[in-house]
């Protein structure tokens, strides 16, 4: 170990063909092959700093102090990583994010990034970008897309090995923005983690993964081509069937609001009006509208007059996961 603290950072990313299931729980191998895009002005930024003579580490998010289950599911992540790199030491755990959390925004996406550079790094871990996907993975399934730049497709695989993201292209080859509708910042009842276990349960996951290899070719086609009236037509129809699979499984999953309706609504609207936009929610309330850069600032002002919005984040693609002290 040659540095007692080290800081990383990584974006959340939005997918736009969903993760939504698990061949594997333990190591979050997911069902199918998943499409997304960084988010570059929102990021989690986490310090990680040496603590000596102590056999516990410790959490502080957003400068409050946090114990329970937070902290064992980060405690547990970092015995992985010590026991790859032989390191005996505990650490402080600095994270700062500057969107809401537990929300639907893929913030652990971007905390266990960005916790998987700065702790192989400072377990003197040489790890490549696919790597640190896999690693990243073993934290929250969708980590593993915070981890590359830009456009991510993540491989599903059938093992540890082989389940990893990778860049399909660099944040620089499409303007898309992702103006995000927030709708309820308070942290969901059900986690994604836990919902992942409830897939299977629904009569519609099995249709829904039944077609999914023609919605990927279609959507990364569709980013290939920069098109986004073949974008749209595939991310919205995709959101809608995972949540179409939330609300039937045992038990089942609510996740939308009413104002979540009404800007998918109205955003359907604008688009038969020209207005080159559409919805994808995660598992959270909040709605992801995707337009852009010629756009991006009109419907951020059409977002805000909505009822329930309460606030709306702006972003272009992002880059990947990195050290940054």
């Amino acid at each position: 170990m040659n540095t007692p603290h080290i800081t990383a950072l990584a974006h959340p990313n939005i997918a736009f063909i969903k993760y939504w299931g698990d061949r594997d729980p333990r190591l979050h191998i997911p069902s199918s092959n998943s499409v997304s895009m960084n988010l570059s002005t929102l990021y989690t930024k986490i310090t990680l700093s040496v603590e000596p003579d102590t056999h516990t580490d410790k959490l502080v998010i957003n400068d409050i102090a946090v114990t329970g289950a937070k902290l064992q599911r980060i405690a547990t992540f970092l015995d992985h990583v010590r026991r790859l790199g032989e390191c005996s030491h505990y650490f402080q755990i600095v994270s700062h994010t500057n969107f809401p959390t537990g929300a639907g925004i893929a913030s652990s996406a971007a905390a266990f990034a960005s916790l998987s550079v700065a702790a192989s790094a400072l377990c003197d871990l040489a790890m490549d970008e696919a790597s640190l996907s896999r690693l990243a993975r073993l934290g929250s399934g969708s980590a593993c897309r915070s981890i590359p730049a830009g456009f991510v497709e993540w491989n599903a695989g059938e093992n540890h090995l082989t389940s990893y993201a990778y860049s399909l292209h660099p944040a620089s080859h499409w303007n898309l923005y992702d103006c995000i509708a927030i709708i309820d910042q308070s942290p969901k009842t059900t986690s994604s983690i836990q919902g992942h276990t409830l897939a299977d349960t629904s009569p519609l996951q099995a249709g829904r993964l039944e077609d999914i290899e023609q919605r990927l070719k279609q959507c990364k086609d569709a980013i290939q081509r920069r098109d986004f009236d073949a974008l749209a037509a595939v991310v919205e129809p995709d959101s809608d069937m995972m949540h179409a699979v939330m609300m039937t499984s045992s038990p089942p999953l609510f996740y939308w609001l009413p104002a979540s309706l009404g800007v998918m609504l109205a955003v359907r609207e604008w688009r038969a009006q020209g207005l080159p936009a559409c919805y994808t929610l995660d598992a959270g309330a909040n709605v992801h509208v995707i337009c852009t850069e010629d756009y991006h600032s009109q419907v951020t002002e059409r977002l805000k007059q909505l009822n329930g919005v309460i606030d709306v984040l702006s972003s272009p693609p992002g880059s990947s996961a990195t050290l940054i002290e």
